[in-house]
C-alpha cells in the first residue's frame, strides 16, 4: 500500500476510534489482516459459542478458519439445512461476528439487511459483537455512509447473489421495491448502552464491499 495512503488511514482510524469511544464502543486499528486476526482472537475467549452473518471481511482476515481450527463452538450456518434455526442461535451466542456496510468518521455504524438476521443480532442478543471493518468503508457522515451502503455494498451483494434488482443490472440504487431487494432493514448504531459489547477492528485494507 502507498505510504501516504497508509499514513492517512492510520490518522483517520484514530479519529474513528475516538468517535467509537464517545459512543460506548471500543475501536482498534490493525495495519494488516494478520494483525486484525490477532486482535479479533484476543477478544474471543476459548470455549465461546461464536456465530456470524454473511460478513465477507470476517473470512478475508482468516478469522473463520482460525475459529474452526481452535477451541471454539463455531456455528456455521452453511452447514445447517434449516437456515432459520442457525440464524436464531445467534441471539444467545457469546460472540457475533460481522462487518458493517459503512462507518462514519465519528463512529456511527450503518448496516442494511435483507433477511434482517444480521442487523437484529447487531442490535440485540449476542453478548459480544466483534466487527471487522476495512478502511474503505469509512465515510464522512451518516448521509455518506447510507449512500455507500445502498450504492456500493447493497448493489455489489445483489450482483454477487444473482438477484433480479435494478441495482444488480445498473450498479446504482433505485430505492426499489423489488421482491428480490436486500434493502429491507436499515440499522444506524449511534450508541451502545452496554459497556464492552461492541468492538470494531479497523483494518488498513480494502475489505468486503
Amino acid at each position: 500500500m502507498n505510504q501516504n495512503v497508509q499514513k492517512r488511514n492510520s490518522l483517520l482510524a484514530q479519529t474513528v476510534i475516538k468517535g467509537l469511544q464517545s459512543r460506548n464502543m471500543t475501536g482498534y486499528y490493525a495495519e494488516t489482516r494478520e494483525e486484525a486476526l490477532k486482535i479479533a482472537l484476543s477478544l474471543i475467549p476459548e470455549g465461546s459459542t461464536v456465530t456470524m452473518g454473511g460478513g465477507v471481511s470476517v473470512h478475508e482476515i482468516g478469522l473463520v478458519d482460525a475459529l474452526k481450527k481452535g477451541n471454539y463452538t463455531f456455528v456455521d450456518r452453511d452447514e445447517y439445512a434449516d437456515k432459520r434455526a442457525a440464524a436464531l442461535l445467534a441471539y444467545d451466542a457469546d460472540v457475533f461476528l460481522a462487518s458493517c456496510n459503512a462507518i462514519t468518521q465519528d463512529g456511527v455504524l450503518v448496516n442494511i439487511d435483507g433477511n434482517s438476521n444480521r442487523v437484529s443480532a447487531i442490535a440485540f442478543g449476542p453478548k459480544k459483537l466483534v466487527m471487522i471493518v476495512g478502511m474503505n468503508k469509512v465515510c464522512s457522515d451518516v448521509d455518506g455512509a447510507m449512500k455507500r451502503a445502498r450504492n456500493v455494498a447493497a448493489t455489489t451483494n445483489a450482483q454477487r447473489f444473482g438477484l433480479s434488482t435494478p441495482c444488480a443490472k445498473t450498479g446504482a440504487c433505485f430505492n426499489c421495491k423489488s421482491p428480490d431487494t436486500i434493502c429491507c432493514q436499515f440499522l444506524v448504531t449511534r450508541f451502545s448502552r452496554h459497556q464492552d459489547r461492541i468492538h470494531v477492528i479497523l483494518v488498513n485494507d480494502a475489505l468486503g464491499f
